[in-house]
């Protein structure tokens, strides 16, 4: 059965048992193991990417009118970058890797043996819905799984591209797509996995692993978080606003997990960042940003309500220094800078997901690092500043899944580094052979012989061989020899 009819059905706990058990027979048939199975699935889905890519930007155009740029460079282009660096060096991750032994195993050698983990469930978000579904994917197939991806019902344009092309494109007896929204998920999650992958918020987070729990399913969360932006008075101002501006609306216009969330600087220094702030904002969006085709819209009459109460809290509303334009009818909010924010406002307490930048000030920028502690563990921090020695007391004391110095999100398309969370931010990593090893067991192997058999280790216990033993345990080769020649 296809993807696309599985998605016609009615898709309740029963389906989900079928399908799982019908997948994991594929699975037990060992196809997926093969090099060759592997890099027929990455080498179709690289192909479904690059010649649908127009209907790719127009389903992100339609959920997120996100513009075309974006899709092209954090989406499309990503996820093939993945691919292609999946396919130069599996042949390497999948080899065995030989390791040493110990005196105590001797003569033996061992090895350790990258096995796939089995019937794995992927559960995207709809900021990235290209990405953030398919990226894992990858690393699901590299590492020969069997592979269910759940996309993100919150952008429902994406969500029927993906059941349509990965049933036309990739191996439909391993590779299955099911839509839906709460019931379906849920269905998904009284199964048992293998592994499971979930990007989203804590909340959602917390079912999932609660889910995960009752079958010991391990999981990656990828979530999110109040990622920092320290910002030193000895920077080039002009560059910095503009990363940070990139970092923040340039991505999803703020609905990024890894978006700067609120910026701390010093009181004297605010004054000048936001200036240069404002004056790059209306360069790239001009006057009128509601009116840009190159910011995205928010995605949902709820978020949209959501953003305007952060916004219009008595605490915060006569903070704003720049923009706090919004279109209900457009699902649109203006580029907001607020300045001063109270620590203890909303906007402050939670993630903001969304076009708005609070700026706190502080008296010295060293007291950022009680700011960024005094909360969870964020997803990203970032930094800008010329202070060497700044630079490393912040690599040392900020606790975050990534940290990047003077830029912002550039880490996310690093594939030789490891992207997740830690905390509440979330567990587990991946992307580059970091999404390979999070769907595959390394398995532990000895080989030894019939040879160098040892009386040590057998009863009788005498005297001498607990000496030997002991000798033989600490290392302590001198004490072996005169444990065993007296």
């Amino acid at each position: 059965m296809s993807g696309e009819e599985y998605s016609e059905k009615k898709f309740d706990t029963e389906a989900a048992s079928s399908l799982v058990k019908e997948l994991r027979e594929n699975f037990s048939s060992g196809k997926t193991q093969s090099y060759e199975w592997r890099i027929s699935q990455v080498k179709a889905l690289l192909k479904m990417v690059v010649e649908q890519q127009d209907q790719i930007i127009d389903a992100l155009r339609s959920d997120l009118a996100k513009p075309p740029l974006e899709t092209v460079a954090y989406e499309i282009g990503m996820l093939k970058n993945s691919c292609k660096v999946t396919l130069k060096e599996l042949k390497q991750w999948m080899s065995p890797e030989k390791v040493k032994t110990s005196i105590t195993t001797f003569p033996s050698s061992a090895e350790i043996v990258p096995e796939p983990l089995g019937v794995v469930l992927v559960i995207s978000a709809w900021n990235y819905p290209l990405l953030l579904s398919l990226d894992p994917v990858v690393g699901a197939i590299a590492a020969g799984n069997v592979v269910v991806l759940k996309p993100s019902e919150v952008a429902p344009a994406s969500s029927s591209l993906l059941a349509k092309l990965l049933g036309k494109y990739m191996d439909n007896s391993s590779i299955r797509v099911v839509e839906g929204a709460v019931d379906e998920t849920t269905a998904l999650l009284q199964q048992k996995w293998d592994k499971i992958f979930y990007t989203g918020n804590g909340k959602v987070g917390r079912i999932v692993m609660a889910a995960a729990a009752k079958h010991l399913t391990p999981v990656v969360l990828e979530l999110g978080g109040k990622s920092p932006t320290v910002v030193d008075s000895n920077v080039n101002l002009k560059v910095t606003a503009k990363r940070i501006i990139s970092g923040k609306w340039g991505c999803n216009n703020g609905q990024a997990c890894i978006s700067p969330d609120y910026i701390i600087t010093t009181k004297d220094f605010s004054p000048l960042l936001v200036d240069a702030l404002k004056t790059e904002l209306e360069n790239f969006f001009g006057k009128n940003p509601l009116e840009s085709n190159d910011l995205s819209r928010i995605v949902s009459s709820n978020h949209f309500h959501r953003l305007i109460k952060l916004m219009d809290e008595d605490k915060v509303s006569d903070k704003i220094v720049y923009g706090g334009a919004k279109d209900e009818s457009k699902l649109r909010i203006a580029p907001t800078i607020l300045l001063d924010t109270p620590r203890d406002s909303l906007i402050m307490s939670e993630e903001i997901f969304g076009p708005l930048l609070p700026i706190i000030t502080v008296n010295k920028l060293e007291e950022s690092f009680d700011v960024i502690n005094s909360g969870t563990k964020p997803l990203a921090a970032y930094l800008f500043t010329n202070d060497n020695k700044f630079k490393e007391q912040f690599v040392k004391k900020v606790s975050a899944g990534g940290l990047v110095i003077n830029d912002s999100v550039l880490h996310f398309v690093a594939c030789t580094l490891p992207f997740g969370g830690v905390g509440d931010s979330g567990m587990g990593a991946y992307h580059g052979k970091f999404s390979f090893d999070a769907f595959t067991h390394r398995k532990a192997v000895l080989y030894r012989g019939f040879t160098g058999d040892s009386s040590l280790r057998y009863p009788p216990y005498t005297d001498k061989k607990q000496k030997c033993m002991k000798a033989l345990v600490a290392g302590d080769v001198p004490g072996l020899v005169r444990a065993l020649f007296g």
